[in-house]
């Protein structure tokens, strides 16, 4: 019999919600079978919605062998911090992610990642104890490609976690800007809308217009300063996202004629070439610049009007003044 206390990171969810984090390798109808024979709450059967309350006692009447088998093993191996600090409060961090580091860990990267190295950093702190935990890990709430720069927010409790997922879901809560540089003189701020159609072979996606299926993608550009780079105009750029697809800044902004310098997948073959030669540019020059927030719930209401940026990268910025501040 396994005795598990609810504490503050784990209550006010499902009972079959909890148990399918803690039990995270177990199938679907292991949880739902002990749920019926082998789960008590508070003394009593609990049901799949039952509501779990801090404080709250489970039962659960299962083997060491299946514990052994479906708990999730915890990670020993630690990560060297690389990410920089924006703002952290007790409630969230914001963290700038350098160049070339995953956000969440992938086939080829499991362990060195941003979402470890804050993990990593918060243990160090004694604000996280993933021994105490059942189910709860401080977790990003919104993510940038491994070649994009800039803000990422996490929740650092499951309060701040689930309310932040939720103002992003809301898209008027959290306002994501970026500073890129583009082919092209953009002569005045965009508002585009469209939908997207993702290939998963390439990874890859296609802009269409907003009249045809898929998923809708909205993007606003503003242009803040001109240039000239190898003979041709160029713009820098303030690129608020209202949704979050993928690609979205760099294909959005390439199918209306104002590719990202540097992007290989959707951009200029000729100027990114040119880029590498100059400037050694290998990637897109997108910057998650600043997070905005607005209309936050009672939970987080201070952090309404809120502002949080992140400085620019020190090659950004060289590529950026050779382009803005003086002649080639």
């Amino acid at each position: 019999m396994i005795r598990i206390e609810i504490g503050k990171n784990e209550q006010e969810q499902r009972l079959d919600k909890f148990l399918r984090k803690y039990l995270e390798n177990a199938p679907l109808s292991f949880i739902y079978k002990a749920i019926r024979k082998d789960v008590k709450v508070n003394g009593k059967r609990g049901k799949e919605d039952t509501v779990l309350h801090f404080g709250d006692e489970i039962l659960l009447y299962i083997s060491d062998a299946d514990m052994e088998k479906f708990q999730k093993r915890r990670r020993v191996n630690r990560t060297r911090r690389q990410f920089g600090i924006a703002y952290e409060d007790d409630n969230l961090l914001a963290a700038v992610k350098p160049l070339g580091l995953l956000t969440h860990g992938d086939s080829s990267e499991k362990k060195n990642h941003l979402a470890n190295q804050v993990v990593d950093y918060l243990i160090d702190k004694e604000e996280f104890n993933p021994r105490l935990e059942k189910t709860f890990t401080p977790a990003p709430v919104n993510r940038l490609d491994r070649n994009t720069t800039g803000l990422v927010l996490f929740g650092k409790n499951a309060m701040s976690l689930q309310t932040l997922n939720q103002m992003v879901r809301e898209k008027d809560k959290i306002r994501k800007m970026y500073l890129t540089i583009v082919g092209g003189r953009m002569e005045k701020p965009l508002h585009l809308m469209d939908r997207m159609v993702k290939n998963e072979e390439k990874n890859r996606i296609a802009v269409v217009p907003i009249t045809e299926s898929g998923k809708e993608m909205e993007t606003i550009a503003v242009p803040l300063q001109y240039g000239t780079f190898c003979g041709r105009e160029c713009t820098l750029a303030e690129v608020e996202i209202i949704t979050g697809r993928t690609h979205q800044i760099r294909a959005h902004l390439a199918a209306a004629g104002y590719p990202v310098l540097g992007d290989s997948k959707y951009g200029d073959k000729m100027i990114n070439a040119a880029a590498g030669r100059k400037f050694g540019l290998s990637c897109q020059l997108l910057h998650a610049y600043r997070l905005k927030f607005e209309n936050c719930p009672d939970s987080l209401s201070y952090l309404s009007g809120k502002e949080f940026t992140a400085e620019l990268p020190e090659s950004f910025m060289r590529i950026k003044k050779h382009i803005f501040e003086q002649d080639e």
